[in-house]
C-alpha cells in the first residue's frame, strides 16, 4: 500500500464526484451506526455505499464491503473510493478490482477529505 497522502497534495485532488461518495458513506454510516462507511464509483459511474458489518460470525469492513457490492453487480474497475473511518484501512480490495492508480480517500465524519493514497 502507498503511504497516505495529505488530501491537499493527493493528485488528482478529490473533485466534486468524489464529495458526492463522501455523503453518500456518511448516511451509510449514520443509517447503521457503524464505525466506519464507505462508497465506491464504479467505471460506469454507478456508486455503491457499505457500512462495517460486525456480526458475531462475520466481520467485514466497509471499503472492502461497498468492492464485493460493485463486484458482485458487474463493476469491471473502479474510478475512486472514499471511506469514512479512524484511519484508512487496506486498500488490497480497490486495487484487485481496480488496478493501480486509483485514488481512495479518508474523510472525517463532516465528510471532509483528510488524507488519501491511490492504489
Amino acid at each position: 500500500m502507498a503511504d497516505p497522502t495529505p488530501a491537499h497534495a493527493l493528485d488528482p485532488a478529490p473533485g466534486p464526484e468524489d464529495a458526492k461518495l463522501a455523503t453518500l458513506a456518511r448516511a451509510t454510516r449514520a443509517r447503521t451506526q457503524a464505525p466506519a462507511g464507505a462508497a465506491v464509483r464504479d467505471l460506469d459511474g454507478r456508486t455503491y455505499a457499505a457500512a462495517d458489518v460486525a456480526l458475531s460470525s462475520l466481520h467485514v469492513g466497509a471499503l472492502d464491503l461497498a468492492v464485493a457490492m460493485a463486484v458482485s453487480s458487474g463493476a469491471r474497475g473502479l474510478e475512486a473510493a472514499l471511506v469514512i473511518a479512524d484511519a484508512l484501512p487496506d486498500v488490497g480490495a480497490v486495487r484487485d478490482l481496480a488496478g493501480t492508480g486509483v485514488p481512495v480517500f479518508r474523510a472525517d465524519t463532516a465528510g471532509t477529505v483528510v488524507e488519501g493514497t491511490t492504489t
